[in-house]
This record gives structure tokens, sequence and C-alpha cells, in this order.
């Protein structure tokens, strides 16, 4: 049996990660990858240490995939700030002598403020524990999560709007009549997305596709 959470999520700490880099300008989004979600929800388990240093999301995630799905975040009400943080660069001589002076270096990260309150689902085939505190974000950032069960599930066909931002890797194919791109690390968003097919109803004319799961485009195309 579908069981869907519906989630707001508050930021009680200053949130960076860098979704564009424009010169020394480090530049944090408005929306909240479902991929960065299911990490911090505790959904999915990654070891502590990691020798090559490179994500593994396709074999993280799909250990998720038929169980339990995550919605990436809509920005509901949110503000930014700019950090400006310094740090030395260490120049060596070609032998290898360290320089006489240490030239410092600047830069700004924008970041999304404290309070910032966002919204996502959760999708599971069973009763699921959703933690109500989490950390997200390159400093870990502490934000808290509420959540309601959607009741009662309703499946219908047609077409209909997106209550939330969705990940085209992840959807059945067909989904999207109209949408609008989010371009974010490591896969691009849709917003304000049109769809049509089977969904489950949430209210007048919103939805969220039925069957969708972590790397389903992948999937279909392996098939």
């Amino acid at each position: 049996m579908t069981t869907i959470y519906r989630c707001q999520l508050t930021l009680h700490e200053s949130l960076f990660f860098a979704t564009r880099e424009i010169g020394r300008l480090y530049e944090t989004g408005r929306y909240l990858h479902n991929y960065a979600l299911a990490y911090a929800l505790g959904f999915v388990a990654t070891p502590w240490f990691n020798r090559e240093q490179v994500p593994n999301y396709s074999a993280d995630l799909a250990t998720l995939r038929d169980r339990i799905y995550v919605t990436p975040a809509e920005p509901k009400e949110v503000d930014f700030q700019l950090a400006t943080f310094k740090y030395g660069e260490e120049v060596l001589h070609v032998e290898m002598a360290q320089a006489t002076r240490n030239t410092p270096s600047f830069g700004r990260a924008k970041e999304l403020s404290a309070g910032s309150i966002f919204q996502f689902y959760v999708i599971s085939q069973e009763p699921v524990r959703i933690p109500r505190w989490i950390r997200l974000g390159k400093w870990h950032s502490k934000a808290m999560v509420t959540s309601d069960e959607v009741q009662p599930v309703r499946e219908e066909d047609g077409f209909y709007r997106a209550a939330c931002p969705l990940n085209p890797l992840d959807l059945p194919e067909d989904v999207l009549v109209a949408f609008d791109i989010v371009t974010m690390p490591p896969a691009s968003l849709v917003a304000n997305a049109r769809c049509q097919g089977r969904h489950y109803r949430l209210g007048e004319g919103t939805g969220l596709p039925i069957s969708m799961a972590f790397g389903r485009s992948g999937q279909q195309k392996r098939r």
C-alpha cells in the first residue's frame, strides 16, 4: 500500500552548496535536489571513507528503487545571504622550497539563509519514519523536517500539474508535457511541470506521477 508524506523543511542554519560558480562567487540555488534529500533523510547509507572521492549515486540510490522515493524540494519562503571567506595559497618554488610570502585569496558564497522553508514529498510502499532533524550541504547545516501523511491516496489518469519539482531521470516515459528547466548538478530538475498519465491526486488538478523511481529513465533505456 502506497503511503505519501508531505514534508516541510525549515533551515536552522545557513545552507551552502555550489549550484553555480561564477569566478570567485559560489552560488547556492533555490531548489533542493532529491538525491541530497535521500541521503540527508538517512534512506541511503554511504561509507565514512571513500578512497576515490567519486559519487556513487546510481549504486547508492538503486537500493531504494520501488520502495521509497523522495521528490526534489520546492522553495516556499527563501532568502539568501553572502559570506566572504579567505584562504592562503601555498605557492612552492620549483625546488620545493616554500615561498617567502603567503598571499591570501578571497571568495564569496551565496547561501540560503536560516529560516528558509521548502516542501517535498516522500512516497513509500510501506510506512516509514521521517527524521525530525537532518543535516544538508557542504557545512552539514541543520534543518527541521515536519511531515503529514496524505490521505486518502487517490489514483487518477489524465492531465495534471505536478505538485512539486521533478527529476526527469526518475520519471516514466511520456509523462512531461511542458515544464521549466532548473539547471543544477548532478542532474537538472524541472519545475512548473504539466504532465499526463497515471498519477496520485493531491489537489484540484495537481498530483505526482505514479512509478517514479531513482534512475528509472536509465533503467528503461537498458531494456
